[in-house]
């Protein structure tokens, strides 16, 4: 039997009173109080978050950036220093290993941030593609570093914390932080999707704003030793902005409002990016990439349809009326009950107070406005299909 495996917040947990759940073998906190509270400080004031079972992987020496190209499917050597940019980790089947976000650091030296249960498919697909990359071997086959003599792929997951605080007050908190110092980019300028260098008590912070909530917010990159202090920084600078923590009951359905996807729900290596609306992600002009040839057969993306070829089913929102919710795997069906599709997420929308769902159904259906039912065990409940995502911040 596995050992569950806690991040270096386990005892702030538990003092807080979290119940706990598995995540991709992790024991991390479902909530602290209430599912509703906890989404709704987000959305109006903040929420802490430790989603320190995240992995994180550099990559570093003058081919760095060449390799990514390689290895992932979006650009990334056109990065500027100090961005972040979303992109993704096929499979030769041009199915998704993994979504991850790459940010650089430097001209030769990029950071990796990929989810947690994925850890050990990235490290080995990143070491592999290294090989193929390069004629040089790396050190071990499944070892923390690999390397050739202009790239170091190096897993430094269990060196880092990682931490959120996400919500409209999330500036103003992170301006209050006792023990932040040097920050390389004045609050106020630090853009979406950019990242600036720091000092918690004198060591590395790097601090990016990026989230998963829908909501402006940063993400906090600490050593692990520091995870406690920090955390307990931000619950004090966060008090008088209403901040709470919050667990990952209210973090699944803020970020199905925002219409982000979940590995494992939206995103699988029987998914291909188009069909998950990420076709943009893909830098099919590039001139190699890993799941390159499979991506540009991919039925879904309107190319390599010849004869008798079947289009792949499509991402979509759904919005209904009343309280009764589609949940992952319910069945998308036509009014005569014919299946055209099945729902990936779903919940009764906290914020807009009515049921929301994503689902990947037959792309005859899949025009925004076309009625469809979900059959919520047995009962045939109306949905229409709708753009993502279901909720904007306002600006």
């Amino acid at each position: 039997m596995t050992e569950a495996l806690f991040t270096p917040l386990r005892e702030r947990h538990e003092s807080l009173g979290a119940s706990f759940t598995d995540f991709g073998g992790w024991q991390m906190p479902v909530r602290y109080t209430s599912d509703l509270a906890e989404h709704h400080a987000v959305r109006e004031a903040a929420g802490l978050f430790d989603i320190s079972h995240m992995a994180e992987f550099t990559i570093d020496g003058p081919d760095a950036a060449a390799y990514l190209d390689y290895a992932l499917a979006g650009r990334l050597s056109t990065m500027k220093i100090g961005k972040a940019k979303y992109s993704l980790l096929l499979a030769e089947t041009g199915g998704i290993i993994d979504d991850v976000i790459v940010y650089r650091l430097a001209d030769d030296s990029f950071l990796i941030i990929s989810n947690a249960g994925n850890r050990d498919a990235v490290a080995e697909a990143l070491g592999e593609r290294l090989r193929r990359a390069s004629l040089a071997q790396p050190v071990s086959a499944r070892s923390a570093r690999s390397t050739t003599r202009d790239v170091v792929v190096e897993d430094v997951s269990d060196t880092y914390a990682l931490l959120a605080i996400q919500g409209p007050a999330s500036e103003a908190i992170m301006a209050g932080i006792e023990g932040v110092t040097d920050v390389s980019v004045p609050w106020d300028e630090q853009k979406y999707y950019s990242w600036a260098s720091a000092r918690y008590n004198g060591e590395p912070l790097l601090l990016a704003r990026t989230g998963y909530t829908g909501e402006d917010g940063f993400e906090l990159l600490v050593r692990a030793e520091d995870a406690a202090a920090l955390w307990d920084a931000v619950l004090a600078a966060g008090e008088p902005h209403g901040l709470v923590p919050a667990g990952l009951a209210a973090r699944d359905t803020l970020r199905l409002e925002a219409g982000m996807p979940l590995y494992g729900h939206e995103l699988s290596l029987d998914t291909k990016p188009a069909q998950a609306g990420l076709g943009r992600v893909v830098a099919s002009d590039k001139d190699d990439f890993v799941g390159k040839a499979s991506v540009e057969r991919d039925p879904s993306t309107g190319s390599g349809t010849g004869t008798g070829v079947e289009v792949s089913r499509v991402l979509v929102g759904l919005t209904a009326d009343g309280k009764r919710a589609g949940r992952a795997g319910y069945t998308v069906v036509t009014n005569d009950g014919t299946a055209i599709g099945e729902i990936t997420s779903g919940a009764l929308s906290p914020t807009l107070g009515h049921p929301i769902a994503m689902a990947f159904i037959d792309p005859a259906f899949a025009d925004a406005g076309t009625t469809v039912n979900l059959d919520v065990r047995g009962t045939k409940i109306p949905a229409t299909v709708t753009a993502l995502p279901f909720y904007r911040r306002k600006k």
